[in-house]
């Protein structure tokens, strides 16, 4: 049957940019400033009042040479009495510029430091969001490059934008000033605006696609590096550590490769918009010199006009710094809106739910799964109905690539349904509230992570001043049902021993089982383990599921469980063969066997492996023994 409808919040504002080069430069620089309207408010005041201060002191030294420098040099004491005053005023000047100066970087990062913090909180919770489907199809390096590299390439023109915005002030004053000096002479100032905006169109075509290509290449390189280290054993073991330095310096030189023609296109930028003030102070010069010949304007007047120009290579090369840094900063944000915006997110369910009794009822109604692929769409799961009752456990077997796990991953909703429903006690699990779900169905997989923590905060997932949290004797329990309790003890620390990174001083088998006690801690109703005891010892798996069918007495919880070991399979109520994305037939191991050729053939099969399993662990058991005993003596 048809999926039914759920509800959706209004969607939100897409992160992705629309429209041209500029209209989407102008939509970066807005919403950056909207995020922390106060900050830049401030950053921007700071910086207007240095522009208007910077352009007073240019009228101060103006009158200083017409009234004071002059007729000193000239004899008069009178002017001569005066020049520690003038020099009093020129230096609360200079110190008010100085204070100005200060706040306006110090609001300036604070804005940076912000919106880098933004960006990155809300790309690890669209990480958090999405599904696992879309995790599997990008790279680990692509996601740790989107909050990292590109986050800092989308926030970089933000560090130069409030100086760029404040000395607009200084521009128009400076102009202001100019034009009542005299009108030749503020063109010959003003005349270098215009050629800096031209020579931005210019660097813009340019630096675009070359920062796009450096951009995509450090993601490239990160992902490179994260598999080499997370391959380290396989990549030593194998002997093909010079493989994976060339394929990781081919990619770095690509990358140095990239950065390099950004320099390059970046360094002739650069010199153009310092060049452009030089060019217009001898302008200005040269039009002074006829101006003040012709008795239209004073020498004090061509000073301050070459000081206001000097000046305004302070704006060019803020405005210069800003239009060099969008590029980057518009390819930066486009790479964090694909994940921003990528489509899948399920929608959170907002009803509230909690167990009844240790175990939950679990009904699956007309389920498919479709996914797209190069080749069209592919079914995963076909009209799967399958109810599972309270304190049951239920075995899932099938072969490879029949669709196990994507049946049981639809019970904490690490998939949606295409159509049909999954229900717990009858209520789909789309619509139960994401914190109820969690704690109610405990989920573990065959690729345990293990967090570099304590034992204890690897069981709970919590904080340490966190009232939530289980208390001890809650974890010590989860442990003991876990059967690895006695390997904690044996810690230096028990439960406040560090674990490394991934768990690095556990075996497969122990890892496996702390995860099994971080699900078990929450008393889930629900429990769905994907081949999760696949390293854990068959006898002590057997104590495990066991004690999870018989917990003091009471029936424990609804137990999903995808198997590969016959020992595993013998020890559930039913097992439910599924086969190219279909339930074949269900019943206890001996009527499937019975009725079932495919499920006879896999449990033979399943038998044979389990069987050659057990041979290699004897095998590896008398090998340490023998080892153990000294050579040349008594045996």
């Amino acid at each position: 049957m048809p999926a039914r409808p759920r509800p959706t919040a209004s969607a939100p504002r897409p992160a992705a940019l629309r429209g041209s080069t500029a209209r989407r430069s102008a939509a970066l620089v807005w919403r950056g400033m909207r995020a922390h309207p106060r900050t830049y408010a401030a950053a921007v005041l700071t910086s207007a009042l240095f522009g208007a201060l910077t352009v007073a002191v240019s009228r101060v030294l103006g009158a200083v040479t017409d009234q004071v420098v002059v007729p000193a040099l000239g004899g008069s004491v009178e002017a001569q009495g005066r020049i520690w005053l003038a020099g009093l005023v020129v230096a609360l000047v200079a110190l008010t510029l100085a204070a100005t100066v200060a706040g306006r970087r110090i609001f300036a990062g604070m804005g940076v430091a912000s919106l880098q913090a933004d960006h990155r909180r809300a790309v690890t919770r669209q990480y958090l969001r999405l599904p696992m489907s879309w995790h599997r199809q990008h790279p680990t390096g692509q996601l740790l490059s989107n909050a990292g590299s590109d986050v800092e390439a989308a926030t970089g023109v933000f560090n130069p934008l409030p100086f760029a915005l404040g000395v607009v002030v200084m521009i128009l004053a400076a102009a202001v000033a100019l034009l009542r000096t005299d009108v030749w002479l503020a063109c010959a100032a003003l005349v270098v605006l215009p050629l800096a905006v031209v020579a931005n169109l210019v660097f813009q075509r340019r630096m675009t696609p070359a920062i796009t290509r450096a951009q995509q290449l450090r993601a490239e390189v990160a992902d490179v590096a994260h598999e080499s280290f997370e391959a380290a054993s396989l990549v030593k073991s194998l002997g093909t550590e010079d493989r994976e330095h060339a394929r990781f310096a081919a990619r770095a030189r690509e990358l140095r490769d990239a950065n390099v023609r950004v320099g390059v296109v970046r360094a002739v930028f650069d010199p153009v918009i310092d060049l452009l003030p030089n060019l217009g102070t001898l302008l200005v010069l040269l039009v002074g010199v006829q101006r003040v010949a012709a008795g239209a304007i004073g020498t004090g007047d061509v000073v301050a006009a070459a000081y206001l120009l000097t000046l305004l290579a302070v704006p060019v090369r803020a405005f210069g710094w800003v239009l060099g840094e969008l590029p980057r900063g518009l390819v930066g944000h486009d790479r964090i809106s694909r994940v921003l915006d990528a489509p899948g997110v399920p929608s959170e369910g907002t009803v509230a739910w909690a167990a009844t009794g240790p175990g939950a009822r679990v009904a699956m109604t007309g389920v498919h799964v479709r996914v797209p692929s190069a080749d069209g769409d592919v079914d995963l799961l076909r009209g799967v109905d399958l109810e599972v009752g309270p304190g049951r456990t239920v075995a899932v077997v099938g072969p490879t690539g029949s669709g196990k796990s994507t049946l049981v991953g639809l019970v904490p909703r690490l998939r949606d349904v295409t159509a049909g429903a999954v229900t717990i006690d009858g209520t789909d699990v789309r619509e139960l509230r994401p914190a109820d779900l969690a704690a109610q169905v405990g989920y573990v997989s065959q690729a345990t992570f293990v967090f570099e923590d304590t034992v204890r905060g690897n069981v709970t997932l919590a904080d340490p001043d966190d009232p939530a949290a289980p208390d001890d004797d809650d974890v010590w329990a989860a442990l003991a049902a876990a059967r690895v309790d006695d390997v904690v003890r044996a810690l230096p620390g028990g439960l406040d021993a560090p674990l490394g990174e991934r768990g690095a001083n556990l075996s497969g088998g122990q890892r496996q089982r702390l995860a099994l006690a971080r699900a078990l801690v929450r008393r889930p109703s629900v429990l769905v383990l994907d081949d999760a005891t696949s390293a854990v010892d068959p006898r002590v798996e057997r104590d495990i599921l066991t004690g999870l069918r018989d917990a003091g007495g009471e029936s424990g919880p609804t137990v999903l469980l995808v198997a590969y070991r016959m020992a595993s399979v013998l020890l559930a109520d039913e097992v439910v063969h599924v086969e190219a994305g279909r339930v074949v037939d269900r019943g206890t191991h001996a009527d499937l066997l019975a009725r079932d050729a495919g499920y006879r053939e896999l449990a033979t099969a399943y038998e044979r492996e389990s069987a050659r399993r057990v041979r290699e662990q004897a095998d590896t058991a008398a090998t340490e023994v023998d080892d153990d005993v000294p050579t040349g003596g008594h045996r």
